[in-house]
């Protein structure tokens, strides 16, 4: 739609509103519904919304470590911008208008604390290496027979699941729930985030869907709201959903793996397929993962930023734990998909569920694009398992160990920007922090009676 056309829809919607949303340094939408009147007055121009989303953690908890914002600015409004490409209608507010915002500073620059601004300094890097990056995320989440208000009185302690027991691709579980199926399906695409199959996966009451292929920022704006629209159509069906990367001990993590490839200047040629190579791939996707390899232990908070994520992160659960990659190989961080050009790309499968989209996508692509400039070598290939070479090194076992090698990372601070990267690991250090107080269901049952 043309941009009069969708300030027209704007105008006319029954409702006499918009929402709008900004998505925060952990990938959580945090947005309002605003008059149609008033979108009309900023919808071509700047406006503003109040910097504290980038001042406080997921638990709305205000830092006391972060020099963006804090009570030593006094939390004021941050200069804003609508994107009106994001325009889009939502199904099941019966059409309300809704679009994506991000976050500029005073001079009207990209702010550093934003994501989706991130994603955009990438995307100019690969454009002015003469390569244009596409993307799709997947993701494995655990659906529940509960409201927030049900989970939240149990102590989100034994919860009831959509289907019990453990049963992938099951075409009998899908018929069960086959209005909730469909309705995500639906939905979903009328929500332009176009789903190429959904299924269920291992777990109780657990699915996997997977989205279209795009161009990055489109990707990540897929992927972020793909997080929110599953939760609110599950509200539509007395379903709770949770992306969380690992859900119980007992049972497999939930990833959101990142695909992705690059194209030539025109678009057109896909430039990691190589047809007469052994394996089929080219001397820039060698070089490609390689630089992913090398930065993964310097950026990995970026793939996983929360203290569950590490609970995933354990052998023998679907998610690597080595620095390895191979083709099409389910046990390694990067998995090689090269049966031809139009599908030859790369599985980024150490991203969880709970992974902010933009900087998932923003760590796999840069990282890539600089093994590409500094033509880094690449290791060889695992065959087999994965878990057990541990040849070329270890991911850091937990979010602080992470963290402390992004801080001290040079690599980071030149793919991401030395603002961005001490505000992000400023707030892995916060998060880190904040579990140290916290008395776990662990420690009761394994010390209450018997110390």
């Amino acid at each position: 739609m043309t941009t009069k056309e969708i300030l027209q829809y704007v105008k006319n919607h029954e409702s006499g509103k918009v929402k709008i949303a900004y998505v925060d340094i952990d990938g959580i939408l945090r947005g309002k519904y605003i008059s149609a009147k008033k979108f009309m007055g900023i919808a071509e121009n700047e406006t503003s919304f109040c910097d504290v989303i980038f001042g406080w953690d997921s638990g709305d908890v205000s830092y006391t470590n972060c020099n963006y914002t804090g009570w030593h600015t006094g939390y004021p409004d941050a200069p804003a911008r609508i994107d009106l490409s994001t325009f889009r209608k939502i199904p099941w507010e019966n059409g309300l208008p809704f679009f994506l915002g991000e976050i500029i500073d005073n001079k009207g620059a990209p702010a550093y604390v934003c994501p989706r601004q991130l994603l955009k300094k990438v995307l100019a890097d690969a454009l002015q290496q003469g390569l244009k990056p596409y993307a799709a995320q997947e993701f494995e989440w655990f659906n529940f027979a509960e409201t927030p208000q049900t989970a939240a009185e149990k102590g989100f302690q034994q919860l009831t699941p959509l289907t019990p027991g453990m049963f992938g691709y099951s075409i009998l579980r899908s018929s069960l729930n086959n209005r909730f199926f469909t309705a995500l399906f639906d939905q979903l695409r009328d929500f332009d985030i176009p789903i190429e199959g959904i299924h269920t996966e291992t777990g109780p009451g657990t699915y996997e869907a997977a989205i279209e292929y795009s161009d990055i920022l489109t990707a990540a704006d897929r992927a972020v709201l793909f997080k929110t629209a599953v939760k609110e159509i599950a509200y539509q069906h007395g379903i709770m959903a949770t992306f969380m990367a690992k859900i119980h001990e007992s049972l497999p993590g939930c990833g959101g793996h990142v695909h992705q490839s690059l194209r030539d200047k025109t678009g057109k040629k896909n430039v990691f397929y190589n047809g007469k190579d052994k394996q089929q791939i080219s001397t820039t996707l060698r070089h490609y993962i390689a630089g992913q390899l090398y930065c993964l232990p310097q950026i990995l908070p970026m793939f996983a930023p929360t203290i569950n994520s590490y609970k995933r992160l354990v052998e023998g659960a679907w998610a690597p734990t080595t620095i390895t990659w191979g083709i099409d190989n389910r046990t390694v961080a990067l998995r090689v998909l090269q049966q031809s050009e139009a599908a030859c790309r790369l599985e980024t499968r150490v991203i969880g569920a709970d992974a902010n989209p933009y900087l998932a996508i923003a760590g796999a692509i840069a990282s890539g694009l600089y093994g590409i400039r500094h033509k880094l070598e690449l290791q060889d290939a695992v065959t087999g398992n994965g878990y057990t070479d541990e040849s070329h090194g270890v991911l850091p076992r937990t979010l602080e160990q992470a963290t402390a090698a992004m801080k001290a990372s040079a690599v980071a601070r030149e793919l991401f920007g030395e603002k961005f990267t001490e505000h992000f690991v400023t707030t892995r250090e916060w998060e880190w922090k904040q579990h140290l107080k916290t008395v776990t269901d662990w420690e009761l049952k394994r010390y209450f009676e018997i110390i």
